[in-house]
C-alpha cells in the first residue's frame, strides 16, 4: 500500500555556495510546518555521505533519524543532493506491540522524503 502525504513545511536553507562545493558538509535548514491547525518549527541537518563518513546521516532538532530500540528499528538509507532537490530515503521495522489494549502487528515502512532547496517544500512519500 502506497500513502502520499504532502507535509508542507517550509525550510529556510542555511550553508553558504563554497560548503555546497564539498559536498559531505552538513547542510541546515529551519523548518515550519503546518498540518490541520498544527504548526512546529524544527531545525533539519542533512550530512550526504563522504569518504570520511561512508553513511548519510540526518538530523531533526539534534535528533539522529538513525534509532534502535526494543520496539524497532529506523534506519537512513540513502541521501543523495542535487542542485534542485535533497532525496533522503528510510527503512524502518517496527515488533509487534500492544497499545492501550489494540494489537499491532510486525511491520516495515520505507519513506522517501523530498525536500525542494529552491522553494522549500518538503514531500514525504511512505510506502508501508
Amino acid at each position: 500500500m502506497l500513502i502520499k502525504r504532502s507535509y508542507l513545511p517550509l525550510c529556510l536553507f542555511f550553508a553558504l555556495p563554497p560548503l555546497l562545493a564539498q559536498g559531505a558538509e552538513p547542510l541546515q535548514f529551519d523548518c515550519h510546518r503546518t498540518e490541520r491547525g498544527y504548526s512546529e518549527d524544527y531545525v533539519l541537518v542533512v550530512v550526504p555521505a563522504s569518504k570520511t563518513q561512508l553513511k548519510p546521516k540526518v538530523y531533526v532538532d539534534g535528533r539522529d533519524l538513525d534509532q534502535s530500540d526494543a520496539g524497532g528499528h529506523q534506519e537512513v538509507k540513502s541521501v543523495v543532493v542535487t542542485s534542485p532537490s535533497i532525496l533522503i530515503a528510510i527503512d524502518a521495522k517496527f515488533d509487534p506491540e500492544t497499545v492501550e489494549g489494540v494489537f499491532y502487528s510486525a511491520g516495515t515502512a520505507a519513506t522517501q522524503i523530498t525536500l525542494n532547496r529552491t522553494n522549500g517544500v518538503l514531500k514525504k512519500n511512505r510506502d508501508d
